[in-house]
Order: C-alpha cells, then structure tokens, then sequence
C-alpha cells in the first residue's frame, strides 16, 4: 500500500523591484509582473477580466488589467518599485502605463522595446495581366 505524502507549502517571494511587461497587440492586452531574473510573479491579460473578442483591446480592458496584475504584485510579493516594458502599438499601452503608477507602485523607468523592421520582409511581385 502506499503512502500518502505531505507536499510542501511554496513561499511567496518578496521582492522590492520588479519588472512590468505590458504587450499591447490589436487584439489583446498582456500585462506580466517579473522580477530582475525574469521569473514571472503574477500576469493578467484583457480576456481573463472577463473582456471577450474586440472589448479585450480596448484601454478599460488595458486599464483594469494592469491594475489587477499591479496590485496583485504588491500584495503577494511586497513590490515597492518598477520598470515598465512597453512592447506593440495597441491602443491600451498608455492607458496601461498610467495604472501601473497609480496602482501603488513607484515608477522607475519606461522602456519601449516594440520590435522596428528595419527594411522588412521583400514585398510581392506586381501583378501582370
């Protein structure tokens, strides 16, 4: 017979100084709390607030989803202080930057890093008829 075993309770980790990464696409809006490793604390995006279809882009669904993720991180993990990535060109990024202040955090830096082509891909062929 076996028997049963006890598994250990995971420790939250406190954390001062962490990292906000917002993803703003057209179609959604992903905000994840890391901390300076990059180990994910705590992420939310625009469908698991309950947005669906064209609403999880809009900058309500972007502003309540950073202050979900936001106050989530302050409260489990202690976080006092942040920088904010910004990446994609969505309408809910500033929106999003702004709840990240006033979601009791201090801002430190803001980081824009949305991907640049720099002469991109080779466009088509014109058409002949």
């Amino acid at each position: 017979m076996a028997t049963a075993t006890k598994k250990s309770k995971k420790t939250r980790q406190i954390v001062e100084h962490g990292q906000v990464h917002i993803l703003a696409s057209f179609n959604n809006t992903i905000v994840t709390v890391t901390d300076e490793k990059w180990n994910t604390l705590t992420w939310w995006s625009g469908g698991s607030n309950g947005f669906k279809w064209a609403r999880e882009s809009t900058p309500y669904a972007a502003q309540i989803t950073a202050e979900d993720a936001v106050s989530r991180a302050v409260t489990l993990h202690g976080m006092q202080t942040v920088d904010v990535y910004l990446k994609g060109i969505g309408i809910g990024r500033e929106q999003a930057v702004r709840w990240v202040i006033w979601g009791g955090v201090d801002l430190v830096a803001i980081y824009d890093i949305t991907p640049i082509p720099h002469n991109g891909c080779r466009k088509k062929k014109t058409r002949r008829l």
